[in-house]
């Protein structure tokens, strides 16, 4: 089994959410009108004027499976290099701008790179900052919706 075959099947795993409720649901550093709903993205892919900026802090091997259409990829929130490719994506761009982070690993709630992602970019000063709201995961919350994804198969 190769590296990527076997995180993939870790993730697969019925007992991945087990182990991540284990440790405690972490604490949200947002506030609860900075979710936002997967229908609602999906509806503004739809018009590429009003299409905001989307980050994947999700783990690499997962993104290069499949990811949001047009989302640009950071890395994990939960490692120091995927906070540093964070910040060089959002350098360029206003405090003002509309950035919706999402991860879609596990559940939200165990999630371990949705927080430290949101956080870095709050604690930089952005201002229109939201979080997809995955609460299952990517997979069952995203693509089984039929909502744009790439690459396709």
């Amino acid at each position: 089994m190769t590296r990527r075959e076997l995180i993939a099947s870790l993730f697969a795993s019925p007992l991945f959410p087990l182990a991540l409720a284990a440790q405690g649901a972490a604490q949200d550093p947002w506030p609860h009108d900075r979710l936002m709903e997967p229908a609602t993205l999906a509806g503004m892919l739809r018009d590429p004027a009003k299409a905001p900026v989307i980050i994947s802090v999700v783990f690499p091997v997962l993104y290069r499976q499949k990811h949001i259409a047009g989302a640009k990829f950071a890395g994990p929130g939960s490692k120091p290099e995927g906070i540093s490719a964070l910040k060089r994506a959002v350098s360029p761009l206003p405090k003002s701008k509309l950035i919706i982070l999402y991860c879609g690993c596990c559940p939200m709630v165990h999630c371990p790179n949705i927080r430290p992602a949101f956080q870095t970019l709050n604690d930089l000063g952005y201002t229109n900052v939201h979080i997809l709201d995955l609460p299952s995961n990517f997979r069952a919350d995203w693509m089984e919706k039929g909502y744009p994804v790439e690459p396709r198969s």
